[in-house]
């Protein structure tokens, strides 16, 4: 979860009041956030530095909280006390609404359809009247870092640019352009770059160089013009010097240029209804049209607010409580939701534009549980709890297994082609395998098909343990299977090994004869569909004539053998191995 560092003193000072430790540790608890560690400053920067000195007694508290990853209103201070004072009840939910002003009179900003093929969209807001401290204003820095880092992926959905608007003239207009047409002075320089100059100056920039990759390879770059074609920004890259807020900026324009809309407008929400509280008129912000190409004109920032209705029952039955609709609206009150008693008894939501967290009605029910305190939801036993069947069957195997002398082994589901099929003598025909898209290496492939390269590698990495090996692995495989909505399917599969000074094949059969005896599969005739039997096969993982398939009711479950001595060498494997491997919800 993302972690927020606010000064101890100033959180208070927000808060309207001081707690101990303990107290303030209690509070985020019943708030869903966590008191993570105290800490200070200048401590942070020794750790960092590995130095060790002694505290200074006039060092600043620093109370570092985990937030949950989707209350994005929550990563800063501002956000953070507002939602506190709520939950305590020492203040009322704040109100947002746009200043009213005539389309004609708002400031606005012109997309150029060049940007459709690198950031297509751009909302924009103006907060008017902002006082800054330098508490303040580190605090609206730190809360763009910590989008960019967050919702915003790292700039590659959405870039985040704010700006000194009375160094600006509007409109402004969004365009992409060559890189070597595009030349201003980059913010923290004094010198004119050229864009595609600024690419290279910054691939050695400690904090940016992360983020030239993602528009280095494309013919045009975005960028932000004002009237008197003064760039604002480069985004994702780096805003223009020319524009740069400080702390007697009074009016700040905010751009935020995306691959994803509806990211943008949550991100540009996050902002201005944070950091409205120091404007002027308090929670006031000037709205901006956005006019396209194609003479389609959108309104931003959008605060409205949408209505969802949340049945009663299924807050109680889901919590497991008994709350009137008066005590329901109450606690989401208390959680920043407006609530009101609907006609039908049920609960309306009034969802504000800060808690885009708030998707179905279970989010709304999770607010609720927070609100009442998980510590006070009675506890109950569920009216039944069962095992699946399929479940049940594997920890029966298991422990059959077990009790032969077998270890258990838990091998890696993802592998190689190479093992799954060239190093098991097995041929691809392209109809079995999972395979992994833009795989970390190439030891991540694929899913596995079958549980013998697993268990052929951990004997392979053990080869110095004392003989007898003995293991066996109950686990799921992939396959592919048309019939189903995601295009494969799970299968669990039980796989067992025996190495030692002699192949052990007469262990490995009366394994399988004591698994099947477990489940009451009685030994038949070859083609007596009643139980199991064994007939010759012929995989090519095995020695030949000496491995068999299993047969159970008509189908074929198993193969169990003599594994290859071709095999083993793959493996780096020097003692002869039998091995079975067979489907286990076959048996059900």
């Amino acid at each position: 979860m993302p972690t927020v560092s606010v000064g101890r003193d100033r959180l208070y000072a927000a808060l309207g009041r001081t707690y101990t430790q303990e107290e303030f540790e209690e509070v985020c608890f019943s708030f869903g956030i966590e008191l993570d560690d105290v800490t200070t400053e200048k401590a942070i920067i020794r750790k960092e530095k590995h130095l060790d000195a002694e505290v200074e007694e006039d060092e600043e508290v620093i109370y570092k909280i985990e937030v949950p990853a989707n209350r994005y209103d929550l990563l800063c201070l501002e956000g953070l006390a507002q939602a506190l004072r709520v939950f305590s009840r020492e203040e009322e939910i704040p109100t947002y609404k746009l200043v009213n002003i005539s389309k004609e009179s708002m400031i606005k900003m012109h997309v150029k359809p060049e940007t459709s093929s690198i950031r297509p969209h751009v909302v924009c807001a103006v907060l008017r009247g902002v006082t800054f401290t330098e508490a303040s204003y580190n605090s609206f820095i730190d809360l763009q870092d910590k989008l960019h880092q967050n919702i915003c992926r790292r700039r590659t959905l959405v870039a985040i640019g704010t700006h000194d608007l009375d160094t600006l003239q509007a409109p402004f207009t969004y365009e992409a352009l060559p890189p070597s047409s595009i030349n201003f002075v980059p913010l923290k320089q004094v010198k004119s770059f050229r864009a595609d100059e600024l690419i290279e100056f910054y691939r050695s920039d400690l904090k940016l160089k992360k983020f030239v990759h993602i528009i280095e390879n494309s013919p045009v770059f975005p960028v932000l013009y004002d009237h008197n074609r003064i760039v604002l920004s480069l985004p994702p890259i780096i805003n223009g010097a020319h524009s740069a807020i400080n702390l007697k900026t009074k009016n700040v324009f905010i751009e935020c240029t995306a691959t994803d809309l509806t990211k943008a407008k949550i991100v540009l929400n996050t902002i201005v209804t944070a950091f409205s509280a120091y404007c002027e008129r308090k929670f006031e912000i000037e709205p901006v049209e956005v006019i396209y190409s194609d003479g389609k004109s959108y309104v931003y920032p959008d605060l409205s607010i949408y209505n969802m209705d949340v049945s009663l029952s299924y807050v109680n039955g889901t919590i497991g409580v008994s709350l009137e609709a008066e005590e329901v609206t109450d606690l989401l009150n208390r959680m920043q939701l407006r609530a009101e008693q609907s006609v039908s008894s049920d609960i309306t939501v009034f969802v504000p534009p800060t808690r885009s967290d708030i998707l179905h009605p279970c989010d709304v029910m999770e607010d609720v549980a927070i609100a009442y305190g998980y510590n006070n939801i009675p506890k109950r036993s569920p009216a039944s709890l069962k095992p699946l069947a399929l479940n049940e069957l594997t920890d029966h195997i298991k422990l059959e297994i077990a009790m032969t002398g077998f270890t258990e082994v838990l091998t890696f589901i993802l592998g190689s082609w190479r093992e799954n099929f060239a190093m098991l003598n097995r041929k691809d025909d392209k109809s079995k395998a999972v395979v992994v898209g833009n795989p970390r290496s190439s030891d991540f492939e694929l899913v596995r098909t079958s549980l013998m390269p697993g268990v052929l590698k951990t004997v392979g990495h053990n080869k110095d343990h004392p003989k007898p090996i003995k293991i066996f692995e109950v686990g799921d495989v992939a396959l592919l299977d048309e019939r189903k909505d995601v295009g494969a399917r799970n299968q669990r599969q039980l796989a067992a090994l025996f190495c030692g000074a002699s192949s052990g094949f007469e262990l490995i059969h009366g394994l399988v004869d004591r698994v099947m005896e477990a489940i009451g599969a009685a030994f038949v005739p070859i083609g007596d569909h009643t139980g199991y039997f064994i007939q010759p096969s012929d995989e090519p993982e095995f020695l030949p004539g000496r491995q068999a398939s299993i047969i159970y009711k008509g189908k074929h479950i198993g193969t169990f053998g003599i594994v290859h001595p071709e095999v083993l060498n793959n493996f780096d494997i020097p003692d002869p191995c039998s091995f079975v491997e067979l489907n286990v919800e076959s048996l059900l």
